[in-house]
């Protein structure tokens, strides 16, 4: 019982059995400033095999040979030896990996690094004879301790000799042979990778693309039906957002850094409208939505929002209708393009625009789209105007990765006299968006995004805007923080006819 119980190491807890002060991976608490590990498992939203795969990477770029058992939720690792020591004195260290399906779309996945040590080994089985340890201990000389084909080894300079009783307790580990004790620990450093890999990769915005997804018979949810007496109903506005104020002027240009595909960033853009209109300011709202959209918002602006009024809307679109829909579709989105319409509705002077290429790409998309920008800056040159767009766009200093790409908001700052950048704080969640999966296909669905260190909230920090005292080297001159992300699915989906943009379906 108690070779099986320290052989694969599952007795380890996330703080380890080895007598460390903290445990693999452990790091700093942003909060405590205390080394911690973490205290509830990560539930990854992809598939099993997906997981899996990728951790299978992380540790071939590390140079390790990595074995599957059958099922493909069990890997094994080949075996290395930390330094050099003396034989009989030497450590060698491995890695098991253990996944877990909690759903179609949601894995778990362990990394234990496990060490063999040769001295436990003597302790284990005692004292032997002289000359047969001997043997032994040249046959180690001249031979790994692991040998992850089979159970025996053999020393080539022993003259056929070999050594045929090494087999070891774990026969459904392959590679276990050589040593009997086995100590472990999470590696929540790899466990912590395998969370950038998955969760920390920027959204795709696929432009142009093909039209299928049909419009017909579209309930818009909490949409009231306008009537010859009842009004139409007011903007879903909310309470202002805390440190907004300072940067609501004339001629203001405020770029928003938008994940994509969430609730949270709609719902904040509409804050800001409502404020900013409340003091009496034009406000313009730019959207990342083709320009050849303009003439159908242009249209649903100046309706009374019915859902005749939104089928015409959608159903006239090639963007709305996409097979594939990225976040820029969704229905917190739509729900945006509505409360901007209450709000011109309601006598404020809100105008809308729609200022992305639809089939341009890098320099090209910049360029336009920051061209379509000025030109509505030009109509309304005192308005408010908030625009939301990825955050590589709105950045207004240059990228690091490519000397010849010019962002956006570079190109904005540049031409207007007051431009200001905000990235976003959150807490771990949720948001729809296209991605490139391991096998590097292109899927749009339901995904987990995690913050960088830079941008993580903590509880302590409350939602709002927070000024830096000199830009980032990004170009961004404050944060937005809005706490945990939740995802918001495309206005409409192909196999149904509803789309629902009501607070709590969007």
């Amino acid at each position: 019982m108690r070779l099986y119980a320290v052989c694969l190491g599952l007795v380890c807890t996330t703080t380890g059995c080895a007598t460390l002060t903290r445990g693999f991976g452990a790091v700093p608490d942003p909060e405590t400033g205390k080394y911690e590990t973490p205290k509830q498992e990560t539930v990854y939203r992809v598939p099993a095999e997906e997981a899996m795969m990728m951790v299978r990477r992380i540790l071939e770029e590390q140079r390790y040979d990595v074995m599957e058992k059958e099922g493909g939720l069990e890997l094994f690792t080949s075996a290395h030896e930390p330094g050099m020591n003396q034989v009989g004195l030497r450590t060698m260290e491995r890695y098991y990996i253990k996944g877990e399906r909690v759903g179609p779309r949601q894995t778990m996945v362990r990394v234990f690094r496990l060490r063999y040590n040769e001295m436990e080994q003597e302790v284990e089985f005692g004292m032997r004879d002289f000359g047969r340890h001997a043997m032994e201990k040249h046959v180690a000389e001249n031979t790994h301790p692991f040998d992850t084909n089979k159970a025996v080894k053999s020393a080539p300079d022993l003259h056929g000799e070999r050594l045929m009783d090494l087999n070891g307790p774990c026969k459904d580990a392959p590679g276990l042979e050589g040593f009997q004790l086995a100590r472990g620990n999470r590696d929540l450093g790899i466990e912590r990778t395998l969370l950038e890999r998955l969760e920390m990769v920027p959204s795709l915005e696929l432009v142009g693309g093909n039209t299928s997804v049909p419009a017909r018979s579209v309930l818009l949810e909490g949409w009231a039906e306008p009537t010859e007496t009842a009004q139409s109903p007011e903007a879903e506005c909310g309470a202002p957002v805390d440190g907004l104020a300072p940067m609501l002027t004339q001629g203001q240009t405020l770029l928003l850094a938008d994940p994509l595909g969430t609730r949270e960033l709609p719902s904040a853009a509409l804050r800001m409208l409502c404020e900013a209109s409340s003091k009496g300011l034009p406000v313009t709202l730019a959207l990342s939505l083709p320009s050849t959209e303009q003439p159908l918002l242009d249209t649903y602006l100046a309706s009374a929002g019915s859902s005749q009024d939104a089928q015409e809307l959608l159903s006239g679109s090639s963007f709305w209708r996409r097979v594939h829909q990225d976040g820029r579709s969704s229905r917190a989105m739509l729900w945006l393009v509505e409360q901007a319409r209450r709000l011109r509705a309601s006598g404020k002077a809100v105008s809308l625009v729609a200022f992305d290429a639809e089939k341009a790409a890098g320099n090209e998309r910049e360029a336009l789209m920051a061209k379509s920008l000025l030109e509505a800056r030009e109509q309304n040159a005192d308005a408010f105007m908030l625009v939301l767009a990825g955050g590589t766009h709105v950045r207004t200093a240059s990228v690091d990765w490519d000397a010849d790409f010019e962002p956006m908001g570079v190109r904005l700052a540049k031409s207007l006299r007051s431009v200001k950048a905000l990235d976003v704080g959150f807490a771990r969640g949720t948001q729809f968006s296209c991605r490139y999966n391991v096998w590097e296909d292109v899927e749009c669905n339901t995904f987990a995004i995690s913050p960088t260190a830079q941008a993580r909230q903590a509880s302590t920090v409350a939602p709002g805007v927070q000024l830096f005292p000199e830009p980032l080297k990004e170009g961004f001159h404050g944060r937005l923080y809005v706490g945990e992300l939740n995802a918001s699915p495309p206005a409409l989906q192909a196999g149904t006819a509803v789309s629902a943009a009501s607070r709590s379906a969007r």
